[in-house]
C-alpha cells in the first residue's frame, strides 16, 4: 500500500504567502499541492517561477465552488436556469482547466452548486428525491458536462465530480450520485473525487462508497469529521485506507483541512498519522 500525499493551498491562503507555505510543506514531506482555482487572481508566470524554486509539484486545481470571500462565487453553478450563470460557470471551469495545464497538474474537481428554484426539496434536511435529481441531471447538467469534458480532454485534464454533504448541495451528495453521473458522461477523463469530511455525513459506509467508485475514483480529499487534519477526531482512517487498498487506488491522498496560523503541528502530525496507518497495514500484510 503506497500513496502520494498532497494538500490544498486554499487552506493556507488567509495565513501567509505561498512561498512560505511551500517551503514548510516541502520540509514536512508533502509530495504535491493543489493550487486554488482562482485563475483571474493569479499571475501564471509568477506562480510557475515560484514553484520552480521548490521541490514540490502541482497535482491539480481545487475548484473554489461556493467559497465565501470570492467575488463571483455565487455565479459558479453548473445547475441553473439562468443562461448567464451557466455561461459564467462554464468559462470558470475552462479557465481552471487552462490553469491546471499551465502548472502541470492533471485534475480539477467539479461540485454541483445549483439554483434552489430548480426543485422542491426538504429544506430542513436538504433532501431531494432521486426522481427529481435524475430529471435535473439529464435535462440541465449533462449537456454542460459533455462540453466541459471535451474541453478538458484537449488539455489532458481529468474532471472529477466531488459529492458534497447535503448542507452544501442536495444534487450530488453520495458516491452513488456521482457514479450515476459519471456513467452518463461515459468518458475516460471524467471521474470521481471522494472527500472523507463529506462522506462522514452522507455515506452509510466508507467502504461501500469507495468500492462503488472503484474504477472511477481519481482523487481523494482527507479531513477528519471536524474538518481538521486526520487523527484529530473520530473518522476510522484505517478502514478508509484499507478500502482504497482493496481497489488498488494509486492516486493522491490530498488533505483539505481548516487551519489556523499555528498550523505546523497539525499538518505534520496529520501527515505522520496517515503514514503510520499505512506502515502498520504493510506490517500486518
Amino acid at each position: 500500500m503506497t500513496f502520494k500525499y498532497s494538500i490544498t493551498l486554499s487552506s493556507f491562503r488567509a495565513i501567509e504567502s505561498i512561498e512560505k507555505t511551500l517551503d514548510r510543506l516541502v520540509y514536512q514531506g508533502y509530495d504535491a499541492v493543489e493550487m486554488y482555482g482562482e485563475p483571474d487572481k493569479l499571475d501564471i508566470r509568477t506562480i510557475r517561477e515560484t514553484f520552480s524554486c521548490f521541490d514540490i509539484t502541482v497535482c491539480g486545481i481545487t475548484g473554489m465552488w461556493g467559497s465565501s470571500g470570492h467575488d463571483d462565487a455565487h455565479k459558479r453553478k453548473l445547475i441553473s436556469c439562468n443562461q448567464s450563470i451557466l455561461k459564467h460557470s462554464k468559462e470558470y471551469v475552462k479557465r481552471c482547466i487552462k490553469l491546471c495545464h499551465e502548472l502541470g497538474g492533471k485534475e480539477l474537481n467539479l461540485c454541483l452548486f445549483a439554483d434552489e428554484e430548480l426543485a422542491t426539496f426538504d429544506r430542513n434536511h436538504m433532501f431531494l428525491p432521486d426522481v427529481t435529481k435524475i430529471r435535473i441531471i439529464q435535462n440541465v447538467l449533462l449537456p454542460i458536462l459533455y462540453e466541459l469534458t471535451r474541453f478538458a480532454d484537449d488539455y489532458n485534464i481529468m474532471l472529477l465530480l466531488e459529492p458534497l454533504n447535503r448542507y452544501s448541495t442536495p444534487y450530488c451528495t453520495t458516491a452513488d450520485d456521482a457514479v450515476y453521473i459519471a456513467k452518463q458522461v461515459n468518458h475516460t477523463n471524467f471521474g470521481i473525487l471522494l472527500d472523507t469530511f463529506h462522506m462522514n455525513i452522507e455515506e452509510d459506509s466508507f467502504e461501500y462508497a469507495i468500492l462503488t467508485s472503484e474504477n472511477l475514483l481519481g482523487h481523494t480529499h482527507f479531513a477528519d469529521n471536524n474538518r481538521k487534519m486526520p487523527g484529530y477526531a473520530h473518522i476510522d482512517f484505517k478502514l478508509v485506507l484499507d478500502s482504497l487498498n482493496r481497489i488498488k487506488y494509486n492516486g493522491y491522498i490530498s488533505f483539505e483541512p481548516i487551519l489556523n496560523n499555528d498550523y505546523l503541528t497539525s499538518t505534520q502530525q496529520g501527515l505522520n498519522f496517515i503514514k503510520s496507518v499505512v506502515r502498520n497495514k504493510r506490517t500486518e500484510d
